[in-house]
């Protein structure tokens, strides 16, 4: 594709803004957490004080929405009142109120010779986040990365690019008053999609990028990025009802897991159950679902035991629905179950219902997820449930995070070594 003068402009603007952030993320590295702290109750503060600003910022966007064919639920995630900006603020000081994993001592030891060798955690670097149209995220994702050392480089939907910018004002202003570097946020000033491709490019200049949205963006992020992704593509969480199983607990936890929030990465998909179990317990659980409203898609031996199930088909077991069906099948064993997660699933967040201490065990190694719950709801694969505060978001990767990443995932480390005189022979 031919070089136009615009999109040079945008070229060069993505490099600057890299470069700036590239600055900031040597000072913050060694900023004192003190100072990071009082940025964040400060800015908390600040945008409580600028609710009247924030909301004719986020006013012209939700005009806007209509235009952009956003949904009711999308306009609702973008509409801004007094009780969100609190709530994003109070969000602010809880990240204030978190260890500082900065200069945190990983391992260390001292070798024959007197040579001390110490592993110490330090931040990623420079983070590209690229995020859905929630102006909440804008505060969160900031909040996190500069907490965690990291200068940070926001791109936010286009739908919410006032409401964005009005919190990056805010952010920026106590970060000058504070001592925090210029540039730790950028909020990219551009709505062009060229601008991702551009940034994507600059593996020399940012560390690592988050997408966090459909999976038609993950997928193109992951493609074109010339530095580590932090991600994952999809959520199609699986409750497994063993045939130890209490069946009361199964039928709560499977309501909460697909029911409590059907349009979120966690919720549960599908549905797998013993053979020894599915008599008795399948009639109850699809009585609890339907009242709910849920859609049953069923392989053949589970549609006898369900009254008005819909025959599944091989794509559903890989589906994510995001919305009111679930797929169910009746399996054999527990190594089946485990087999048609591994097969089927995203990785995610899988469950398994058993009173069999040796079942649970055998299916948190077997099944490859990020997270494995034991009589639990996979709707606890969650940053703030795992008691690690804020949380930029979840990735089924293995390198060179896993799960719910929280202020240490934003992190590496580095080892330093103290000699007196010390020389190799």
């Amino acid at each position: 594709m031919p070089v136009t003068e615009a999109s040079a402009e945008i070229a060069r603007y993505c490099r600057q803004t890299a470069e700036a952030a590239k600055l900031a993320s040597y000072r913050l590295s060694s900023l004192d957490a003190e100072v990071k702290n009082r940025w964040l109750r400060q800015s908390a503060t600040e945008l409580v004080a600028s609710l009247d600003t924030i909301i004719a910022a986020n006013q012209q966007d939700l005009d806007a929405a209509p235009g952009y064919g956003l949904s009711d639920a999308a306009i609702d995630r973008l509409k801004l009142d007094a009780g969100r900006v609190q709530s994003i603020a109070t969000a602010l000081e809880e990240i204030a109120m978190l260890p500082d994993p900065v200069g945190e001592v990983i391992d260390g030891h001292t070798r024959p010779g007197g040579l001390q060798i110490l592993k110490r955690r330090v931040p990623l670097g420079v983070v590209f986040f690229i995020y859905e149209s929630r102006p909440n995220v804008t505060a969160d994702a900031a909040g996190i990365c500069v907490k965690s050392g990291n200068a940070v480089i926001l791109r936010g939907g286009k739908e919410a690019i006032h409401s964005s910018q009005a919190i990056v004002d805010v952010l920026s202003r106590c970060a000058a008053d504070c001592g925090l570097p210029e540039n730790a946020v950028q909020l990219v000033s551009t709505t062009d999609r060229v601008a991702v491709g551009e940034f994507l490019k600059l593996g020399e200049l940012i560390d690592v990028t988050i997408p966090r949205g459909g999976e038609g963006l993950i997928r193109r992020v992951a493609a074109e990025a010339t530095m580590p992704v932090i991600k994952h593509y999809d959520g199609n969480c699986h409750v497994y009802v063993d045939e130890h199983a209490d069946i009361e607990m199964a039928v709560d936890i499977i309501e909460n897991a697909k029911c409590q929030r059907m349009g979120v990465c966690n919720a549960c998909e599908s549905l797998l159950i013993h053979q020894a179990i599915a008599k008795n317990a399948l009639p109850k659980i699809a009585k609890r679902l339907t009242e709910r409203g849920i859609e049953i898609r069923a392989d053949e031996r589970a549609r006898k035991w369900i009254e008005g199930a819909v025959a599944a088909t091989d794509e559903d077991w890989s589906t994510e629905y995001l919305g009111p069906k679930i797929s169910v099948a009746v399996v054999d064993s527990l190594d089946q179950a485990a087999e048609h997660i591994n097969r089927y699933g995203s990785h995610h967040t899988d469950a398994i219902v058993t009173e069999q201490l040796k079942a649970s065990e055998t299916f948190t190694s077997l099944v490859d997820s990020s997270a494995v719950m034991v009589n639990a709801s996979t709707r606890f694969n969650d940053g703030g449930v795992f008691g690690l505060g804020a949380e930029i978001g979840i990735s089924t990767d293995k390198f060179h995070a896993r799960g719910p990443c929280g202020l240490r995932e934003l992190t590496t480390y580095k080892y330093i070594v103290r000699g007196n005189g010390h020389c190799r022979s």
